[in-house]
């Protein structure tokens, strides 16, 4: 049998994929082109092993080998090992997570961190099954755990010197992520509005805003407020500090989203109007969806200094997980443990903070495949 008949005969443009050349793909490509791409790279990429293999092996072992899981004080832990003293963890890990709520009505706040969750996949996930009701629930979530945790209407109410820990933490977080967003979108509309009022407006309120640091808002809301509302008034503290929170995200919101709303080009709007379409339905259906687009690493950037910055409360007197913490190793039982609430709390923030981060690496993945398609 000669070449030419054990060679498969392929019509023009369908020859089967080829396996790519050794040395291109793989494990052993990519540490070549990732790591070892130039000689700065490797003079990099030695210092970093050498620093990785200086500080990890001493961390885990302070971390977790070294580490005492069980004790009843500081003292008991140092006698058991040298290491982290994760006793005290779990000796307040009630305390971490529902600050100082009532032990008796605590399944409704784990009802609330329950159905989070439920509330979040029909917005984050476009292939959930019954998508619309869901979407619905969600928009409807605030209004609910809002409900379960301060109670009325059949519940006992619960006030909100009450709240601490990472229930704190989550409600002040996902009530400015909620709220903000929708503001965001309405002040960076009004600030390109050719309304001059409705532009003032957005403008002054944006740079007012940017323009003042967010604890400095905090203590407007904690303390001189009270000035400004008639004798005899009840504010309460929370709520307060969920609109100041708010309104400081929705206007670096603003302009992030604006920066998007610029991006667009002009053929967009005059294709639009050439349609028919009126300014609300051009801007729903045709510039906000690109604009969004573009403008997720920023939003999600937001999203996530918005969360961090809640521990700031701690300056007005709430008590975040920093600030249980704080007042925990203040007692003798104790005392000198610092270093593991700051980790602890690092690493809930890190974890958070981490999934908000990777969500947006795939949605910005999924919107430019469909792009392409």
């Amino acid at each position: 049998m000669t070449d030419q008949m054990k060679t498969k005969q392929y019509v023009p443009g369908e020859h089967p994929d080829m396996p790519p050349p050794a040395g291109i793909s793989g494990p052993v490509a990519w540490v070549k082109n990732n790591l070892l791409s130039s000689p700065l790279n490797v003079v990099l990429t030695v210092i970093s092993l050498w620093a990785l293999y200086k500080i990890v092996p001493g961390s885990l072992e302070w971390m977790f080998f070294d580490a005492a899981y069980t004790g009843k004080d500081r003292n008991e832990c140092l006698a058991k090992a040298g290491g982290a003293c994760w006793a005290f963890v779990g000796e307040r890990f009630e305390l971490f997570t529902y600050g100082f709520y009532p032990a008796e009505e605590r399944w409704r706040v784990n009802l609330a961190f329950i159905l989070l969750p439920i509330a979040l996949i029909p917005i984050l996930w476009d292939k959930c099954p019954f998508r619309k009701i869901g979407i619905w629930f969600a928009i409807a979530y605030p209004f609910i755990a809002g409900w379960l945790l301060l109670g009325g209407f059949g519940l006992e109410s619960v006030p909100t010197d009450k709240f601490g820990g990472f229930m704190l933490t989550l409600v002040i977080g996902v009530t400015g992520i909620t709220f903000s967003l929708p503001i965001g979108i309405l002040l960076a509309l009004g600030r390109m509005s050719n309304l001059p009022i409705i532009r003032m407006f957005s403008v002054c309120f944006i740079e007012f805003i940017r323009g003042v640091p967010l604890i400095t808002l905090l203590f407007v809301a904690s303390t001189m407020l009270s000035y400004f509302l008639p004798p005899g008034t009840s504010f309460d503290l929370l709520l307060r500090v969920l609109i100041m929170v708010t309104l400081f995200a929705s206007a670096y919101m603003a302009e992030v989203i604006r920066g998007g709303l610029q991006a667009i080009p002009k053929g967009q709007t005059e294709a639009a109007d050439s349609m028919g379409l009126k300014y609300w339905q051009s801007m729903r259906l045709i510039v906000l969806p690109q604009a969004l687009k573009i403008s997720i690493p920023g939003i999600v950037n937001t999203f996530i200094g918005l969360y961090k910055d809640s521990v700031l409360v701690i300056v007005i007197g709430l008590l975040d997980p920093l600030g249980i913490g704080r007042a925990s190793v203040a007692t003798t039982e104790w005392g000198g443990l610092s270093t593991e609430i700051y980790v602890f709390v690092a690493i809930f923030f890190f974890i958070s903070c981490f999934a908000m981060s990777r969500y947006s690496l795939y949605l910005e993945r999924k919107l430019e495949t469909s792009h392409k398609r």
